[in-house]
């Protein structure tokens, strides 16, 4: 589990408006976040099984990296 230390900001009456967080922190929330994401994306298409002749187009589309 993170470790989470907040900073809270307030406004003049003392109410919590705002929260900082470390950017160490932020980006393990945004990982967590982005791979739930993908896990929840790929689940839904897991009831589609892929076309291999789709699935080669596809891939034969793709830019190839320098």
């Amino acid at each position: 589990m993170l470790d989470l230390k907040p900073n809270y900001v307030t406004d003049s009456s003392n109410n919590k408006i705002a929260v900082q967080l470390s950017l160490n922190t932020f980006k393990k929330i945004e990982d967590t976040l982005e791979n739930y994401g993908l896990y929840k994306l790929m689940e839904d298409e897991a009831d589609e099984p892929l076309n291999l002749e789709v699935g080669r187009s596809y891939y034969k589309k793709l830019k190839k990296k320098k």
